[in-house]
């Protein structure tokens, strides 16, 4: 097993001398004789797991040295001892403020400082091992959740033949077109899982309308656009994120750029930007698909009616990042491969 590395910093080389002979058997030294050398050490790309800081060295001293350390993300949770000939509580106080782990007075005991080292390696494996065990934990439960998420989407559709692929292909759309206008993969990531809940209202729709092969009339009509409603309240009002991305869009995949759509009439930037996505995604891939009342549109009749469309159904900005996307749109369609 590889030693771990503490690096020392003090601007005595005869300190540094005492720190390495009590240590080396044990452990791989770094040394750094002043601040701005030790700080370059810490963010490099074999950053120490313990450092041993002097608080009055010239120039930049140990307590600004510990205040960058703890205010950078890479070296926050680097543990850092204090050695130093200060010995008052004021400045032991200073020290802990600033989020070192110990304080050791020079002249230092070599079992102290051995003890000292020991015990604060320990506790930060120990904190690393956790974050790692927690890290693993909140990734399975968030690839849980999207599973309960993606398995709800396929119930919706489930009398459907078609099942889950329109649920993966509106999904995938709907990431290649947030993608393509500009927003962060994140955000896109964070609407590609949440798409597949935007018809779960239809659980609520009753067959006779949801799978009736002719045209509905009014009356059933009005039924069908209640699965907007319904699915806002089955997803309901959690706080999580991923939810509310779910709701924002089963709501509103149906609303249309010029005021036209439900469940509300929003019309514009009234209407979320997550529905306005969905709403081309969805539209496009049931154009190309075979539905108990109509059969698929061809690749192209489809292309010209969200073409006919911009401005009018759409958002002509994100019917803009369609068509940047058509390519992978396409590949998706027709191949099944998402990207």
């Amino acid at each position: 097993m590889d030693k771990q590395s503490i690096l020392v910093v003090d601007d005595i080389p005869d300190n540094i001398d005492v720190l390495n002979g009590i240590l080396r058997d044990d452990y791989q030294i770094k040394v750094a004789i002043n601040g701005e050398r030790a700080l370059k050490i810490a963010m490099g790309d074999l950053p120490p797991d313990l450092i041993l800081l002097d608080v009055m060295m010239p120039g930049m001293d140990g307590y600004e040295v510990c205040r960058l350390l703890k205010s950078n993300f890479s070296t926050r949770k680097i543990p850092v001892i204090f050695v130093t000939a200060k010995s008052e509580v004021r400045d032991e106080m200073e020290g802990f403020n600033l989020g070192a782990v110990d304080y050791i007075t020079k002249p230092v005991s070599p079992p102290i400082v051995k003890a000292r080292v020991r015990t604060h390696l320990a506790l930060y494996n120990q904190n690393r091992d956790l974050e790692v065990k927690v890290k693993e934990r909140t990734f399975e439960i968030q690839e849980t959740r999207l599973e309960i998420i993606r398995r709800l989407g396929v119930a919706a559709e489930y009398k459907d033949k078609e099942t889950g692929e329109h649920i993966f292909r509106m999904s995938s759309f709907c990431r290649l077109i947030a993608e393509a206008a500009g927003m962060d993969k994140d955000e896109a990531e964070l609407i590609y899982n949440a798409a597949p809940m935007h018809d779960v209202g239809k659980i609520g729709i009753p067959d006779r309308i949801l799978l009736k092969p002719g045209k509905l009339d009014p009356d059933e009509w009005e039924i069908m656009k209640t699965h907007t409603t319904i699915g806002a309240q089955i997803i309901g009002n959690h706080p999580s994120e991923l939810l509310q991305t779910a709701r924002i869009i089963a709501l509103s995949h149906h609303e249309k750029w010029d005021g036209s759509g439900y469940p509300y009439a929003q019309k514009g930037n009234e209407i979320h930007s997550y529905g306005r996505i969905a709403a081309i995604s969805d539209v496009f891939d049931a154009l190309t698909s075979k539905r108990p009342y109509k059969e698929a549109w061809s690749f192209d009749e489809a292309i010209e009616q969200i073409k006919s469309e911009k401005g009018k159904y759409f958002d002509p900005v994100y019917v803009e990042a369609f068509f940047k996307v058509l390519p992978e749109i396409q590949n998706i369609k027709y191949e099944g491969n998402d990207f």
